[in-house]
């Protein structure tokens, strides 16, 4: 059996991660028939076709994501290769590609990575995005991890590996009260202005299936998807927010803001996920096991 021809094999890995012939012919600086013949010369190497085309883009086979992950990982570590090459013994550095869905806080995100912020080997990529878009980004080894309110459900073309964290309480937070007394509910929030996490968020579900059951009735000032701008609505609109208390972490220690209870039953989860790989990121690995430790 003769050799493998990793000239072929670095090609279609390029055209896998870009998913489009015609764009990463372009960025090789080869034609695109030499860069299919290449490809199809691989397909009748290996015996299997590892694309099927879908309107202008291609999509692997299940033969194709499997030969991927061998790729990802020979190129990967010749990588890390020329990055110790180039920092000398000792000194390779490791990128980490990290999704972050948009909904998520940056302060609870910070928090997570924070073990890797010191480290001279290691190089993050962070991306936002929604959840599918960073789930693509996975499936095509742009990204290796997806840190994410919600879960996910592997499936026979979706092969996901879904690790919940950590759950955290949610509160209600607002401008510091006058009247130092403990915050009652349901009674003291009724008819009172908030600021809201979007319908689609679990958070909502669940606050807005308590307020049911309640039988409170509440003013809606703001709502947002975006965990940044709740941040902000929850500091400039003197209405009262509901969110985790890590999203306003530095506005309650400064005094800016006062957490005036937790509420019952509502809940944030938070979730890695990550594509099942023949050679996982070693980072992803480490990081993972500290978490879950």
């Amino acid at each position: 059996m003769k050799n493998l021809n990793f000239r072929h094999l670095f090609y279609f890995w390029a055209v896998a991660q870009r998913g489009h012939l015609t764009r990463t012919a372009e960025e090789l600086h080869v034609s695109q028939s030499a860069l299919s013949a290449q490809i199809r010369q691989l397909e009748a190497y290996l015996g299997a076709p590892l694309f099927e085309r879908e309107r202008r883009e291609l999509q692997l086979t299940d033969f194709g994501a499997s030969v991927l992950d061998y790729a990802d990982s020979i190129f990967r570590l010749g990588q890390e290769l020329m990055a110790s090459v180039r920092g000398g013994p000792g000194r390779a550095i490791q990128q980490l590609h990290v999704g972050l869905v948009a909904t998520l806080s940056r302060n609870f995100t910070e928090s997570l990575l924070r073990p890797l912020f010191g480290r001279s080997d290691v190089r993050l990529a962070l991306k936002s995005g929604s959840l599918d878009e960073l789930l693509e980004g996975l499936r095509l080894h742009k990204i290796d991890l997806v840190l994410s309110n919600k879960p996910v459900v592997a499936g026979g073309e979706r092969p996901w590996r879904c690790t919940k964290l950590s759950r955290q309480a949610v509160c209600l937070i607002g401008p510091r009260r006058a009247v130092r007394r403990r915050f009652k509910l349901p009674e003291d929030l009724r008819g009172k202005r908030m600021v809201l996490p979007g319908p689609s968020s679990d958070v909502r579900t669940q606050f807005d299936l308590w307020c049911e059951r309640k039988q409170l009735s509440i003013e809606v000032a703001a709502e947002a998807d975006d965990m940044a701008m709740l941040r902000l609505l929850a500091r400039d609109s003197r209405a009262i927010a509901l969110l985790p208390e890590v999203v306003v972490r530095d506005e309650l220690r400064v005094g800016l803001l006062e957490r005036y209870c937790v509420v019952p039953s509502v809940f944030e989860d938070f979730y890695a996920i990550t594509a099942f790989r023949h050679s996982p990121s070693v980072l992803v690995r480490e990081l993972l096991g500290r978490l879950m430790a």
